[in-house]
């Protein structure tokens, strides 16, 4: 295979894990209207748990033995990066539109610039703090309905809270995960470890809300939760990776701007969300903002990145 065509497979697997993460937020709202949020979110990471062991077993021939310390890092990351965002995602989406629940997520690169500075001394350079504060700006727009002020008095629900809660989850996760991956594992195998240690506090904290059951759903509910632990967890997770192994991260990265645009289009079509002017232009302002931040990680010596959804 020619460097060309391979590259253009690459671009085409990214291409669909963006799709495919933006159309999770279409699942969700079809999940939630249907089951718990506890039952969801764990019914969703027994799927792609389940996935993830199989590609394991396949392309890593296994599971590598952990000490005790690497056990308790992956338990952490299990109970942020998949218990939490799990259980905020299906929470929030029970009330905020897949739309709306897109465009606070692709704030995601941003939180995850700021944690690092605050936390790793990563430098914050100006054109980040431009991508950053647009991308703010456009989400405030979108959430005060034209008017960012209003964000504070406005339309902004238990919901909205829970979504940037989903953000500030998968921030730390990312971070907490560089420090994972850059002790010699694979990003599939450490994906893994997180997987089977959050689903096991997601089988707890069901069992202590009374919510440890089998999903009572129709077939598009069943349809859509495996959509959403195969495609849009185990598999876009993984071909996302693999993008950022072959092209890099700041390049790799430049796909999530799909994300909310994918969203807003699928959620129109398919669940009839309202197109307001002012998600439009919230949309622009924060694809804008990610897409500067993307770029100047490009230029920077160790880029941050963002993962899924």
């Amino acid at each position: 295979m020619t460097p060309e065509r391979s590259l253009t497979g690459v671009y085409v697997k990214l291409a669909l894990v963006a799709a495919t993460w933006g159309s999770t937020f279409i699942a969700g709202r079809i999940v939630s209207a249907q089951m718990s949020a506890p039952v969801a979110a764990l019914g969703r990471f027994v799927i792609a748990t389940a996935t993830l062991l199989l590609l394991v077993l396949i392309l890593e021939h296994g599971l590598p033995r952990l000490s005790w310390r690497k056990w308790l890092q992956f338990t952490l990351l299990g109970a942020i990066g998949v218990a939490t965002y799990a259980l905020l995602f299906m929470y929030a989406l029970q009330t905020v539109t897949a739309s709306r629940g897109a465009l606070i997520m692709a704030l995601i690169p941003a939180a995850t610039l700021v944690g690092g500075a605050m936390f790793l001394h990563e430098p914050l350079t100006r054109p980040r703090v431009l991508g950053i504060a647009l991308a703010l700006i456009g989400v405030a727009v979108d959430l005060g309905d034209g008017n960012p002020l209003r964000m504070f008095t406005g339309p902004v629900g238990i919901g909205e809270i829970a979504m940037f809660g989903c953000v500030l989850a998968w921030s730390a996760y990312t971070l907490l995960g560089k420090r994972v991956l850059g002790e010699g594992m694979s990003p599939l195998v450490a994906t893994t470890f997180a997987a089977l240690t959050g689903t096991a506090i997601l089988v707890i904290a069901s069992a202590a809300l009374g919510e440890l059951a089998l999903p009572k759903a129709d077939w598009k509910g069943w349809l859509a939760l495996a959509f959403m632990g195969v495609l849009g967890t185990a598999i876009a997770y993984f071909w996302f990776f693999d993008g950022v192994k072959v092209i890099g991260p700041a390049r790799a990265a430049v796909f999530i701007n799909l994300v909310p645009i994918v969203a807003i289009i699928l959620g129109v079509v398919l669940l009839g969300e309202p197109l307001k002017w002012s998600m439009v232009v919230g949309a622009a302002m924060v694809v804008s903002g990610v897409w500067i931040i993307n770029r100047a990680q490009a230029s920077s010596p160790s880029p941050v990145t963002a993962g899924s959804r």
